[in-house]
């Protein structure tokens, strides 16, 4: 994610609610429900953590209570059709995307049945206190929404604390079952974590410690290298003659990383410069919770600092509403969110200098809100591109229960939804794919931007959605300070501390190997089927090779589609202040992918002429073409490299010196064709060749 790593699952806790004793039990709940009228379960509402051996008592009835009731397309099978079929390259429907009020009016829930479900809601004593074509959001207290659905609220006490949950799965009336998709906010809700980004200057300190704060690493002794700290293109400056010891397989000449890499040079290596585009005329919208105080003035500074053009009137806008901002404590605030935006802003307006830019400052990270923000971009088609830096693993331990599942399948069905309502009007909808390689429970013991609560390798959420694009990662190297590409590895980073004698010169590097620090997300779903524009370009060997290792009987859905670069050696620069002075940084992860990719998207829709819309039928498409870069993870042009890891010594400017190991994408492979590293691999300016052609 931004530069930065798949944010970590958190549980939204409410402010407050009082404990009473339990005189309304679920069983009694749901009797009383269901003796007026059939009720249905949704199934696999309940949380996973609400077990009984948590259960720490009732909420109070008398307590606020509000939910959110997703309404239901009135044709589900037809509108998953038609959005694959106007996403399919070649086929009779491509392209023919409807406006939005087309697309709600034979896809949407229809009027008949809104109404219904307004007159139940008045029924059961909740209010309605706003809707939108998604949803109907109501309120009451917790008696009435007990009543309403069919289940008690207690608190569960879980590794975040005491939540309020369900105690079984939300009933709805039987005559309203095809008109509803779920309910939420009955049970804390998972959130997407604050972006803890990492940055250079914060990879210090023990490789086998997993803590947000380091002890520093020893600096080098007289005489040891401390300038130049980085090299304008691959191989400039290197660890020979420095006495430094020699890196893996005794190599005794390991380059030093690339200078943190700017826009311009991003736009060389990637073929945007020679392609002559810039996104002119395209909207690519950010969706990331709250808002900076400082854009886009950071983004402008940031711009002009590296030769580049600050965004011109009005081609830069913002949507949010501080009044209605919640859960900072839980999500880390404005102030956390901060970085991820700048990044996200900052690398679209590079890569795409000519495309305007919509902030979406979502109310909180909770899916609730996030999805909010996503929707309200589809409900209006303010872009034709929306970039995600943000995302979560699908099986951990969020609560106190050995596998919580931390997605419900309600959750999944109005995310997809949405996408597939993106995707009839010509919207695409992409994600980073994470930046801990499977997500295993081995990674998370020493991965930077591994979330601990995972409990088995996974591909995560929601990029792993069969409607949405994954972006995945990789490390670029250039051969000219301009930025003249020379190849790209696997963005999986091992990372060696010195070891240092009684004088303070480094005589030894450990481990060797190092451990895995940091890394491009994918893998294969067990939760999703292999989609339609997967087939025959991805592995059978993969699609079948769940990431836990197990064989699955059907071909699954695998990740991610395309990479970009997202390094934390070879690091991206980003500029910030808010609040503080401006300064600027090197950051790594896929959420500077994503943003890359989104801008080579508005890129690729000018050159087309008109919206590319859902990405990955177009992007497997193309691959048969030859126009990404097929990544490996030990590429051939790595000049030396050959033998096993890419290596460099990294500088990061205050004399630390630290080793790492490029391509070891924990299990996580980069080779030939489709992988599960990189995707069909990155992308290039032959990618905007070809989309001129298509025009």
């Amino acid at each position: 994610m931004s530069n930065a790593r798949l944010k970590r699952v958190a549980i939204a806790v409410p402010a407050t609610v009082a404990l009473v004793a339990a005189s309304l039990t679920a069983t009694a709940v749901q009797a009383s429900a269901s003796t007026a009228s059939a009720f249905t379960a949704l199934q696999g509402s309940q949380p996973t953590f609400a077990t009984p051996s948590a259960d720490r008592g009732q909420v109070s009835p008398g307590a606020a209570q509000t939910a959110r009731i997703y309404l239901a397309s009135q044709n589900p099978r037809g509108m998953a059709a038609y959005a694959q079929a106007v996403s399919t390259v070649n086929g009779p429907e491509y392209g023919r995307y409807l406006s939005v009020a087309q697309a709600q009016a034979r896809f949407g829930p229809s009027a008949a049945a809104v109404a219904e479900v307004k007159a139940w809601v008045a029924s059961v004593g909740l209010k309605v206190t706003s809707q939108t074509p998604q949803y109907i959001e109501v309120s009451g207290t917790v008696g009435s929404a007990q009543k309403a659905f069919g289940t008690a609220i207690h608190q569960y006490a879980t590794n975040s604390g005491l939540v309020d949950a369900i105690t079984g799965d939300i009933q709805i009336p039987t005559s309203l079952a095809t008109s509803i998709l779920g309910v939420s906010g009955l049970s804390g809700q998972v959130a997407y974590d604050k972006p803890t980004l990492v940055k250079q200057s914060s990879v210090t300190g023990s490789a086998t410690t997993k803590s947000a704060v380091k002890p520093a690493v020893a600096k080098p002794a007289a005489g040891d290298p401390v300038d130049p700290e980085c090299s304008t293109s691959y191989g400039q400056n290197s660890s020979a003659g420095t006495g430094l010891p020699a890196g893996y397989n005794g190599a005794t000449a390991v380059p030093y990383s690339e200078c943190n890499y700017v826009p311009s040079q991003l736009r060389q290596a990637y073929g945007i410069t020679g392609s002559g585009l810039s996104g002119k005329g395209v909207t690519v919208a950010i969706v990331d919770a709250y808002a900076s105080s400082t854009m886009p003035a950071d983004a402008n500074e940031y711009a002009t600092n590296h030769g580049d053009a600050a965004f011109a009137p009005g081609q830069y806008t913002q949507v949010t509403n501080p009044a209605t901002w919640n859960s900072e404590a839980a999500c880390g605030g404005p102030a956390g969110w901060a970085p991820e935006e700048s990044l996200d802003i900052e690398m679209v307006h590079g890569l795409a200098p000519g495309a305007n830019v919509e902030y979406i400052g979502a109310d909180s990270c909770n899916d609730d809100d996030l999805l909010a923000g996503i929707a309200s971009v589809v409900n209006t088609h303010s872009a034709s591109v929306i970039s995600n830096s943000w995302g979560e693993i699908m099986h951990g331990t969020t609560g106190t229960g050995p596998d919580s599942d931390t997605i419900t399948p309600q959750e999944i069905q109005a995310y997809e939804q949405v996408f597939q309502q993106a995707a009839i009007e010509g919207i695409g909808v992409q994600f980073s794919a994470g930046d801990c390689g499977d997500s295993s429970p081995v990674s998370a013991v020493t991965g930077a931007s591994c979330d601990p609560t995972t409990t088995e390798a996974q591909a995560n959420w929601p990029d792993s959605d069969v409607w949405a694009t994954s972006v995945g990662g990789t490390a670029l190297f250039t051969s000219t300070a301009a930025g003249k590409y020379d190849f790209e590895s696997t963005m999986g980073d091992l990372l060696s501390l010195p070891v240092t004698d009684a004088g303070g010169a480094i005589t030894a590097w450990s481990p060797l190997p190092g451990e895995y620090y940091f890394g491009g997300g994918g893998g294969t779903s067990q939760d999703f089927t292999e989609p339609w524009y997967q087939y025959g370009v991805v592995p059978s060997s993969l699609s079948h090779t769940l990431a836990t290792g197990a064989h699955s009987a059907t071909a699954q859905r695998v990740t991610p589609d395309v990479a970009m670069q997202g390094d934390l050696v070879n690091a991206t620069a980003v500029g910030i202040s808010d609040g503080s002075p401006y300064s600027e940084a090197g950051y790594g992860g896929t959420s500077v992918s994503s943003p890359e990719w989104a801008a080579m998207v508005a890129d690729g829709d000018q050159a087309l002429g008109h919206p590319i819309g859902f990405e990955n039928p177009l992007i497997y498409f193309s691959s048969y073409f030859g126009v990404f870069t097929d990544v490996t993870a030990n590429p051939a042009a790595a000049h030396g490299g050959t033998k096993g890891a890419l290596q460099e010594v990294l500088d990061f400017g205050d004399g630390n010196v630290t080793l790492w190991g490029l391509g070891h994408d924990s299990s996580l492979t980069a080779s030939r064709g489709y992988d599960d590293a990189t995707g069909v691999g990155a992308g290039s300016g032959k990618f905007l060749t070809l989309l001129k052609l298509l025009r």
